[in-house]
C-alpha cells in the first residue's frame, strides 16, 4: 500500500492516511526487521517491516511545533527566546501609522461628481428663473 514512500528513513516524518496522525521513523533495526516510530504525542511504538508495507502512508513535512513528542523543553532550547530588548524598550510608544482610507470614504470622483451637479442645479435655477422673468 505505501509503494510511494518506500522502506523507512530514520528522521523522516509520515502522514498515516486511515488515522490522519504524523509521526516520525526514529529507528529501524535490520536485524529484528522492525521500525520504530514515535507520534506528535511522544508514542513510541514498533512496526514489523511487512506491517510497514502495508499501512497507507504518504510523506509529511516536521510541524512547526516540533516539541510535541518532547516532555522537558526549556524556553532557551526552542532557538526564538532571545530578543535584543532591554526593559525601558517595553516603556516606548508604539509607532503610530495614519489609518487607511476605508472604500466608503473614497469620495474624490464624488465630490467632483456632486460639484458639478451643485453647479448644474445652480445653473438650471438661473435659467428658469430668466425664463420666467423673460415670459413675464
Amino acid at each position: 500500500m505505501n509503494s510511494d514512500v518506500g522502506h523507512a528513513q530514520v528522521g523522516q516524518w509520515y502522514l498515516h492516511r486511515d488515522k490522519g496522525e504524523i509521526f516520525q521513523v526514529i529507528a529501524h533495526d535490520d536485524e529484528a526487521h522492525s521500525i520504530e516510530i514515535q507520534t506528535f504525542g511522544g508514542d513510541l511504538d514498533e512496526i514489523d517491516d511487512e506491517t510497514w508495507r502495508g499501512l497507507p502512508l504518504d510523506l509529511a513535512e516536521p510541524p512547526e511545533d516540533w516539541t510535541g513528542p518532547v516532555d522537558d523543553v526549556e524556553l532557551d532550547d526552542l532557538g526564538y527566546s532571545e530578543t535584543d530588548m532591554r526593559g525601558a524598550d517595553w516603556a516606548e510608544p508604539l509607532e503610530s501609522y495614519p489609518p487607511l482610507p476605508e472604500a466608503w470614504e473614497d469620495t474624490t470622483e464624488e465630490e467632483s461628481t456632486s460639484v458639478s451637479a451643485s453647479e448644474s442645479a445652480a445653473d438650471v435655477g438661473k435659467l428658469a428663473r430668466a425664463t420666467r422673468e423673460a415670459a413675464a
